[in-house]
């Protein structure tokens, strides 16, 4: 700005003086003509100002019209000065090849212009600025050469601005202009660190300075352009976006064009040294224009400095330039050997993959997302690779191993290749381990004809591959526990198959997670079992492969009655799906989660989990296996006394062919337990029945599971049938061993509840031994409840006051609403004889209700169901009463209870489940 100042000075004195202003696009080359000409004034200079543009860079004479429309002419001047343009125009001197010499332009109108311009100059100093005058048209071009060289002893200020000469843009006009010995160059360069600090403040203020500048000036180089642009992203959303990206655009659309195809080619490709191939370009011009680049601030080593640049070039391509540049990378890629996952990449982008070598770089660079997790970016080849494909045989190979990877991230996903998978089963192109893929696949999606379909193919084979057989190996114990009724459509594996199988590294791991589970759901748990199930899990990471293998390890665990270890790793676990970015693993985790925690008693967060699975894959996306974290939704729900919350949930459809697999049975028993809780024992029992007739058919009615005599027997009591209870509750007991404390003590408690009074406590302190070993606190704040009855009913009261102030601990931290709401109802503290009168005074707000429906002649059946409490509980506050009133039979009451009116708990929810 200082030497412009100076030579503006001269001018003024007499002196014509020429500046030439170049430097890289966006150093401010307008912005210092701009702020130039608004000052000249200052200087008692008048300014003519023109641009140059491309869009006009063929128009006659345009930019000379610019600078003679804004001069002060009389009307004469004007009216000869618009002739001159016009005939100018019409000779069409731009159009003229000889043009670019000053010989073959009509040198009368070329003087007669200029000679205008010289005698305004006269009456006051001119200063003319034209701006990016390398777009100025060629005639204008000319006449300013002209110009340039009679200006020396006039008081004349010529101002041009243009990009840095470069060997592709050097023009007769820059040396005709620069030859002059009254032309100045002026060069800029773009901002430094300091210069950027100092443009933020200027823009906003010192504190935007400070937190920004440094940012601004790593990614754009110092380019003001740049600067603004990062400036507004990084106020507004505190990291480079849009503006920036449209800034880089707008950079590229001034720049030379060879510059703009660079920068295009590098963003496909990336790496500079072959984007010269793929342009068709030297490297001398491809090393030019990209020393341009890094020269603007766009890139950094050859590099962009950011991805939003890089991803901002990519989307102002055309969709059709863009595709070819990307099959031409991929092709350069590919012959240059880079990794399949970049070649792919390029394949992806162009949607092309017709070429023998596409396919097999598709497949090779999915096998590698998957072991480095990128679920996605396999899943978009395998679907490329899927379309391309022509082979039948292949095709069936690459549709399967998309639904392989498709079912990590959801397991309803595949449903559309199940059809062309089993067509091409039956056309002998599906291996035997693909061929089990698909039973598992199509079981899960409820079509168990189809599966059945499936492995009967198998079976017909006369001789099964190695491959196969592993799988079929690994398959037999998973099909045991999970889908039972299918065992006998496994084909039979050789013995020495199955040694084979389990010696291998890639199966031997599951069959033995498998077989664990299988043992402890048939036979119970052993510690060999579990020793396995752990050190299974200790080896296991979760890659496409070992899913089914951590999920029947932590189920193992789980129902050999060690839910407390068994949660530490499946936290871990989830932990991993999360970070690998994997929701159907998540998911199918979180599942088992919900298992362990209500085998732990903590119902809000075996909630929870069900939930979260749920909302990650919807019901309908689980399939014939939804009943698992259903199940753990009612399961916690009711035991939470939320049975109009969860109400939704239990009248969720799910498939007929759920009934068939291990989840069906935890379905039963979660719309058992939701029924007998919503006071509907009846349909209870017959869920509870139904459940266990299918795990005795199937050979998995073990106590560690799903004891469902126990709950069949709590249901019986409720219905009034104490002894077939007692039957169910005797075999309970006699199928638990020394390992199964949770269904042991389950067992005792409800043994408790159909004997004589004077034995309950002792029994239910049994129960509550094991119960405590067992680690369940849900099942165990029900124990203490009982026994703080038992103990009321013995009249042993600070007992009874101890051991309910501790279910009532309990009962909170697992959210039992239920059992809080009948200890507030069964208050052992006494009401003061103020305000109360007669023989209500000695009983307790429990017993007085119960007293005044007996007196009102309810039956002990109707007194429960009335005021939502155990029969059992009825007749211990019976007792209490016929003692404290020294009665020995209802019909003893005082008639005068029945008048009392007590406040009655409100009774159970009663739906018409079905």
């Amino acid at each position: 700005m200082t030497s412009l100042r100076d030579l503006l000075t001269e001018v003024v004195a007499g002196k014509g003086r020429i500046a030439m202003v170049t430097g890289a696009i966006a150093t401010g080359k307008s912005e210092l003509l701009y702020s130039f000409t608004e000052r000249a004034f200052d200087h008692g200079a008048l300014p003519l100002a023109a641009t140059g543009s491309r869009a006009e860079s063929g128009l006659p004479l345009g930019v000379l019209s610019q600078l003679v429309h804004g001069a002060p002419l009389t009307e004469e001047q004007r009216a000869a000065t618009l002739s001159l343009l016009h005939e100018g125009a019409r000779s069409q001197l731009s159009n003229d090849p000889r043009a670019e010499s000053i010989e073959h332009v009509d040198v009368q109108i070329v003087d007669a212009l200029c000679t205008v311009l010289l005698e305004l100059s006269e009456r006051c100093p001119l200063v003319i600025a034209v701006d990016d005058v390398h777009y100025a048209d060629r005639a204008s071009q000319l006449c300013l050469a002209y110009l340039a060289r009679r200006v020396k002893f006039a008081d004349v200020m010529l101002v041009f601005s243009a990009p840095d000469p470069s060997p592709h843009l050097q023009s007769l006009f820059h040396t005709e202009v620069l030859r002059q010995p009254h032309c100045r160059p002026v060069r800029l360069t773009h901002l430094s660190l300091a210069g950027v600090e100092e443009r933020v403040a200027d823009r906003a203020g010192a504190e935007a300075a400070r937190r920004f500048a440094a940012e601004c000036h790593a990614l754009s180089g110092g380019n003001r352009l740049l600067v603004d642009a990062l400036l507004d992203d990084l106020q507004a959303t505190g990291s480079p976006g849009q503006r920036y990206g449209e800034a880089i655009v707008a950079y590229l659309r001034r720049a030379d064009r060879r510059v703009s195809l660079v920068a295009r080619g590098l963003a496909v490709l990336g790496d500079p040294s072959s984007v010269g191939p793929l342009l068709g370009e030297s490297k001398v011009a491809v090393s030019t224009s990209i020393q341009a680049l890094d020269d603007a601030g766009v890139l950094e080593e050859s590099h962009f400095r950011h991805e939003i640049a890089r991803s901002a070039v990519l989307a102002e391509l055309e969709a059709s330039e863009r595709i070819g540049l990307h099959r031409r990378a991929a092709e350069l890629t590919y012959e240059e050997g880079a990794p399949p996952a970049v070649v792919a990449e390029h394949l992806l982008h162009a949607s092309h993959a017709a070429d023998a070598w596409a396919l097999s770089v598709l497949e090779e660079a999915a096998r590698q997302a998957l072991r480095d997790d990128g679920v996605e970016s396999a899943i978009e080849y395998l679907k490329l690779a899927w379309r391309a494909c022509g082979d039948e045989r292949r095709r069936a190979r690459i549709a399967t191993a998309l639904v392989r990877a498709e079912w990590r991230i959801n397991p309803s996903a595949p449903a559309g290749h199940l059809a062309e998978l089993t067509d091409a089963l039956h056309k002998g192109y599906l291996g035997g381990g693909d061929a089990v893929v698909l039973a598992k696949a199509l079981l899960w999606h409820g079509h168990t004809d189809d599966a059945k379909d499936v492995l009967a193919h198998l079976k017909e084979r006369e001789r099964l591959d190695q491959e196969s057989a592993a799988e079929l190996a690994a398959a037999r114990p998973w099909f045991r526990t999970l889908y039972p009724s299918f065992l006998t459509h496994l084909p039979e594996v050789g013995r020495e198959q199955t040694i084979a199988a389990a010696s291998s590294l890639r199966v031997g791991r599951r069959m033995e997670a498998a077989g664990a589970l299988a043992s402890v759901m048939s036979e119970g748990p052993r510690e060999d079992t579990v020793a396995t199930a752990e050190l299974i899990l200790r080896g296991s990471r979760l890659d496409e492969m070992t899913l089914d293998t951590v999920e029947t390890a932590l189920l193992a665990l789980t129902y050999a009655d060690l839910p407390g270890r068994a949660a530490p790793w499946c936290d871990a676990f989830i932990d991993e799906a999360a970070s690998r970015h994997a929701p159907s693993r998540q998911a199918r985790l979180s599942a088992i989660r919900a298992e362990i925690g209500l085998r732990r008693g903590d119902l809000a967060g075996a909630a929870q989990d069900a939930q979260r699975a749920l909302e990650i894959i919807p019901a309908a996306g689980w399939g014939a296996t939804v009943g698992g974290p259903l199940g753990s939704l009612l399961l916690a729900g009711a035991a939470m006394g939320k049975l109009d919350e969860y109400l939704q949930h239990f009248n969720q459809p799910v498939p007929e062919s759920m009934l068939e697999t291990r989840y069906g049975l935890q379905y039963l028993h979660a719309k058992g337990r939701f029924n007998l809780l919503a006071d509907q024992p009846s349909q209870a029992l017959r869920d509870f029945r139904l459940c266990g007739e299918l795990m005795g058919r199937w050979k998995l009615d073990v106590p560690g599971f799903i004891a469902w005599r126990t709950d069949a027997a709590e249901a019986l009591i409720r219905l009034g049938e104490p002894g077939e209870a007692l039957d169910l509750i005797n075999d309970q007991l006699a199928r638990c061993d020394a390992r199964s404390k949770r269904a042991h003590g389950m067992a005792m408690r409800l043994l408790a509840s159909v004997s004589e009074v004077r034995h309950r406590a002792a029994l239910l302190r049994r129960s509550a031994d094991l119960l405590q070993s067992g680690g369940d606190r849900y099942q165990l704040a029900r124990t203490l409840f009982d026994l703080t009855e038992a103990y009321q009913a013995s009249g042993e009261h600070r007992q009874a006051e101890m051991f309910g102030r501790r279910t009532r601990v309990l009962a909170q931290e697992c959210r039992a609403e239920p059992l809080i709401r009948a200890l507030s109802r069964d208050d052992e503290d006494e009401r003061s004889a103020t305000g109360s009168t007669g023989v209500t005074a000695i009983m307790s707000d429990a017993e007085r209700r119960v007293a005044a429906l007996a007196a009102e002649g309810y039956t002990n059946r109707e007194i429960s169901r009335k005021l939502f409490i155990t029969m059992s509980t009825v007749e211990q506050h019976l007792t209490r009463i016929y003692r404290k009133l020294n009665v020995t039979r209802r019909t003893e009451l005082p008639a005068r209870l029945a008048d009392t009116h007590p406040a009655q708990a409100p009774e159970a929810t009663n739906h018409a489940f079905n």
